[in-house]
């Protein structure tokens, strides 16, 4: 083997440079740079192109990897961002938080042995550049006349957003916060996410024809009904919200908090619209544990770090390899000092009116159950309790569905998620023009699922309007 003909030999795995512990562990802008001088396209020569994309098949999106990397190494940029947007409404946004060690870079053939392509920061980096050479998609249908609302501006709704005012239908965009994004903006921090990015999205769709009508409440500031009767069709990207309550003894004390709430909190205290009920504690100097080890719970420690706390310690039941959140966040969450108390379960939240002194656990051992997956069990007569003055439980999230959904024949799961696609079109809810997606469907999941959900449900809207595309995107 050649470094001519395998470049992969040539030029090893090398992500863009990160910015230093010490440095970036004291604010919350993003901690890894941009490839210079030519690196995404040398990054981009090693794949292998290898007749099978298992990268692609991994994505959910079906992202047309090895083709836009092609074009990378050949330094059409505007062209590889183009095909990127094809399949991907959002694709710096998933370039940034998708875990591509679990999805596409987990899958790519030269990950045993040589490193696998660096597909995530290139699809960052090139759709950063191609934006800043104002290279923007276009809409290539003409307009169709029909309307759709959209509730929900987080990503599913976006992905949504861009596909229907591509395919020539007026979108309006309804969301209670006050900027777009939903957990984009309000749920990751800026460390991964930086909001300018959410903002420049936000810009790219406005560009193209997407209103947005942002602080509006559908149910308190305006009807579903109205919704219902003025606009062909609606989707419903509203997210899962309402944390997963464990339970524990203690929970209700002072010092306890909700994963999302506290991000949430210090999101808008950075976007200068924090608010007196926003209940953001002051780390300064306390000692912090966190229950849980998904993304959320990566998130939330690292907040922790940056916003002063003395220790800070994740708290999970199961060992390091059976995590659900990304391999890299673990890895940054260790780098900037982080402890993981892996095999451990929470039984009791310690304290008293004052405010909470610790956390009550014990030693797990996982035991092969018949769903594939180990189940902890706690070990007897191992319990200890860890000193804390600060509690975060992050034991996952689901949907809160509104009250006004039942007035519509809405039906939902026990857990709340909202029931689509039983007859009918894909994500199409019981109520024939209005269509679902995202975590209100599928409980907590990755973005680039909530993204696939929008994208599909425009395709649903779009057939169901009777639209024909004159491109590819749908």
């Amino acid at each position: 083997m050649s470094e001519k003909t395998f470049p992969f030999l040539k030029f090893h795995r090398e992500l863009p440079r990160e910015v230093p512990v010490p440095v970036r562990i004291v604010g919350f802008g993003e901690i890894n740079g941009s490839y210079a001088n030519g690196d995404a396209a040398d990054q981009a020569s090693r794949c292998i192109d290898c007749g099978n994309p298992y990268c692609s098949w991994s994505c959910p999106l079906g992202n047309r990897i090895p083709q836009w990397l092609k074009l990378v190494k050949e330094g059409r940029i505007e062209d590889a961002a183009a095909l990127m947007h094809e399949t991907n409404p959002l694709p710096e946004i998933c370039g940034r938080v998708c875990p591509q060690d679990r999805l596409c870079e987990g899958d790519c053939t030269l990950e045993e042995g040589f490193g696998a392509v660096t597909i995530g920061a290139i699809e960052r980096v090139v759709t950063d550049e191609a934006l800043q050479r104002g290279w923007r998609p276009a809409v290539t249908n003409a307009p169709t006349g029909r309307r759709v609302a959209v509730v929900g501006a987080g990503p599913a709704g976006l992905a949504a957003a861009d596909r229907l005012i591509r395919a020539g239908v007026a979108v309006d965009v309804f969301d209670r916060y006050e900027e777009v994004g939903g957990l984009l903006t309000f749920g990751i921090p800026p460390f991964k996410l930086e909001k300018s990015v959410v903002r420049q999205r936000r810009e790219v769709l406005e560009g193209l024809g997407v209103q947005f009508n942002l602080g509006i409440e559908i149910g308190r500031d305006l009807a579903f009904a109205t919704l219902v009767a003025d606009y062909d069709a609606v989707f419903l990207g509203t997210g899962a919200y309402r944390y997963v309550d464990a339970g524990l003894p203690g929970r209700q004390l002072p010092g306890v908090h909700a994963a999302l709430d506290f991000l949430i909190a210090n999101a808008r205290r950075l976007l200068g619209s924090a608010r007196t009920d926003d209940g953001l504690p002051d780390l300064t100097g306390r000692r912090v544990v966190v229950l849980g080890g998904g993304d959320t719970a990566m998130d939330c420690v690292r907040t922790a770090v940056r916003l002063g706390a003395a220790r800070v310690d994740c708290v999970y039941r199961r060992d390091e390899a059976n995590m659900p959140g990304s391999h890299k966040e673990v890895k940054n969450a260790r780098d900037e000092g982080v402890q993981f108390r892996f095999n451990r379960q929470p039984l009791e939240i310690l304290g008293d009116a004052g405010g909470v002194r610790g956390v009550r656990v014990a030693e797990t051992r996982l035991i092969a159950d018949r769903h594939g997956r180990a189940r902890p069990e706690p070990v007897a007569g191992s319990e200890e309790d860890l000193p804390a003055d600060i509690v975060i439980q992050s034991f996952g999230f689901l949907p809160s569905p509104p009250d006004w959904l039942a007035a519509f024949g809405i039906a939902t799961e026990a857990d709340g998620r909202l029931r689509v696609g039983a007859a009918g079109l894909p994500y199409q809810t019981a109520h024939p023009k209005v269509f679902a997606g995202g975590d209100n469907v599928r409980g907590a999941d990755l973005v680039v699922r909530a993204v696939l959900d929008g994208r599909e449900a425009a395709r649903s809207i779009v057939a169901l309007l009777g639209i024909s595309v004159r491109d590819a995107l749908l």
